[in-house]
This record gives C-alpha cells, sequence and structure tokens, in this order.
C-alpha cells in the first residue's frame, strides 16, 4: 500500500468573523502499489485541499494519512514523492531545460546523473525540441508537461499529479494521458485529481469521488456503476405499419424512411427486443440497436444532485 488516509479532515476560517468551513470532513481511503487511482469531484469539491494536506502544505484539522508507511509530513517519503500542483509557476525567463536542471539540483539528484536524467524527461514529456526555449514562450500544455518532468525528476515511486488536464486542448490531454500511462508502465504509482470525467473512464483502476468535501464512493468503475441498462437507442428504415412497431419509443430524429428512437426505463430492453420482432414481421429493416448502461457522468451527476438533497453516505466498493 502506497497510501493511506483516516478521517482527513481540513476546517478554515475565513472572513473577518472567522466563519468556520469544513472544506474536508473525514476523508477514508488508500492507494495500491503500481495502480492509477483518479480523484474525482466538481470544482470545490475539496480535491486540491485534500492533495496539500497529503503533500504536507497545509495541516490537517484532524485526522492522519500516511505514505509509504511513514505519517505525513515526513521527509523521507517525500523523497520518494514526485507532485505537479494545479497551478504551477516557473521563473520564465529560464529554458525548459535549464529549469528542469535547477528542480534536478533542488531535489539532490547527483551531479553526475542531471544531465542524462533531464534528458531522458524531456523525451519522455516530448519538449526535447524545445528545452532550450524559454518558458515564457511554452503553451499551457508545454507547461503542463514541463511539471511533469519535474515530478519525475527525482525518479519517485508516487507521482501526485493535481488537475493535471485543466486548461489543455484535446491533443495537450490526449499527450498528458500517454505520459500518464507510460508512467504506470515503468511501475509508477499515479495519483491525479480531476473533474474531466472521460480521461478518468480512459486512466484509471479505481477512483474516488469527493463531493461537498466528502468521500462519497471509493472503487473500480465496474463495481460502482449499475450494469443495468438504462436506454436503447434504435435506428431502422420503416414506413407504414412498420413505423408504428416503434410507437412506444421516444423519437430522436427522422430523416425520410429512416427514424432513430430511444426506449427508457427499467423495461428498455424488454421494449426494444419487441420492437425489433414487430419491426421484421412488418417489413422494416433494422440499421442499428445500442444499449446504454450508466456512465461515469451519469454517476457523477446523481451524486452531485445527492449532495444537493444531503442524501447518501459513502459507498465503498472492493
Amino acid at each position: 500500500m502506497i497510501l493511506k488516509t483516516e478521517g482527513l479532515s481540513k476546517t478554515f476560517e475565513v472572513g473577518f468573523w472567522r466563519r468556520r468551513v469544513e472544506a474536508v470532513k473525514d476523508v477514508t481511503f488508500q492507494v495500491e502499489e503500481g495502480e492509477i487511482f483518479g480523484f474525482v469531484g466538481p470544482n470545490g469539491a475539496g480535491k486540491t485541499t485534500t492533495i496539500k494536506m497529503l503533500m504536507g502544505l497545509i495541516h490537517p484539522t484532524r485526522g492522519r494519512a500516511f505514505i509509504f508507511d511513514a505519517p505525513i509530513p515526513s521527509h523521507s517519503a517525500k523523497a520518494r514523492i514526485g507532485y505537479l500542483p494545479e497551478h504551477p509557476t516557473y521563473y520564465e525567463f529560464l529554458t525548459g531545460g535549464e529549469a528542469l536542471r535547477l528542480f534536478a539540483t533542488l531535489a539532490e539528484v547527483p551531479r553526475a546523473e542531471q544531465g542524462r536524467r533531464c534528458e531522458e524527461l524531456l523525451e519522455l514529456v516530448g519538449l526535447t525540441q524545445a528545452a532550450d526555449r524559454q518558458i515564457r514562450k511554452y503553451s499551457k500544455g508545454m507547461q503542463q508537461r514541463l511539471g511533469i518532468a519535474q515530478a519525475l525528476v527525482a525518479d519517485p515511486a508516487f507521482v501526485v499529479l493535481d488537475e493535471p488536464m485543466s486548461g489543455l486542448d484535446p491533443n495537450g490531454r490526449k499527450e498528458m494521458r500517454d505520459v500518464i500511462l507510460e508512467l504506470k508502465r515503468r511501475g509508477k504509482t499515479v495519483f491525479f485529481s480531476t473533474h474531466i470525467l472521460p480521461d478518468v473512464e480512459s486512466l484509471c483502476d479505481r477512483v474516488g469521488v469527493i463531493v461537498g468535501g466528502v468521500l462519497r464512493d471509493v472503487g473500480r468503475l465496474g463495481e460502482l456503476l449499475s450494469p443495468r441498462v438504462g436506454s436503447v437507442e434504435l435506428t431502422a428504415e420503416a414506413t407504414g405499419a412498420a413505423r408504428a412497431a416503434l410507437s412506444r419509443a421516444r423519437v430522436l430524429s427522422e430523416e425520410g424512411s429512416r427514424v432513430t428512437v430511444r426506449f427508457e426505463g427499467e423495461s428498455a430492453s424488454k421494449e426494444a427486443d419487441d420492437a425489433v420482432r414487430a419491426l421484421g414481421a412488418a417489413g422494416g429493416r433494422l440499421v442499428s440497436l445500442t444499449p446504454h448502461r450508466e456512465t461515469l457522468e451519469d454517476f457523477f451527476m446523481r451524486r452531485i444532485a445527492e449532495n444537493g438533497a444531503g442524501a447518501a453516505p459513502m459507498r465503498r466498493a472492493g
């Protein structure tokens, strides 16, 4: 086990009257060695506050956490962690290569190894051609990739990334996903926070869902998402009696004889099967039939709605 938290909580006092705001409430979970763990939640859910506590940047109000079995903050644990903050900043008149060598020095990488290590990391994140360019001329995506490189400069076993996809265009997000998968291939454990759900579905072994400072769910996506078919989308070539076979479904689009409909609710699968049989009997032609199960976005929005209603304790899976 790489990371374990027990009742981790943080309360801030804000404003002139020092009003107490509970940003994170009794967060308990663990991250296993070699996995990619996604920490998912809307903006303001407590993701960054949790990560700052784990990194020793702020102290928890109560609760505790262990990284490599050492309580946080621990110098011995920090030496084995790579961290990319949500908004990395640099001395912008340095080149990317100069900045990375500075980070290597700060991370106490032996001087004899710094050159080779920096070259390898610049290649890993795709910045070799831009190594001699000033950081102020880097795009947002290039700065994020440089941030990944600095997080890896000490060859850490545990990599923590706070919103690594934030502000990136689709191409930049793909490049970041490729880097994260490469880190796993190299045996690293990756913990990253995000509110961009497709990235979670394509990358993560397990996820934790935090809403309103409360960790609502922890587990594998296959365990958290409902396997039940919630709707079925059907496209057919149908006229006359064949078209009538689809009358119980909601029409999504119609173009000439081609119609696309959706069956919804608990009986969606049965109704779609009945419609396919009736369609064939009436001389229609089935073009496609697509069942839809709960997605991470559906699950996520359901959890947010429940939080607004003040419902549902955390559910664990696996």
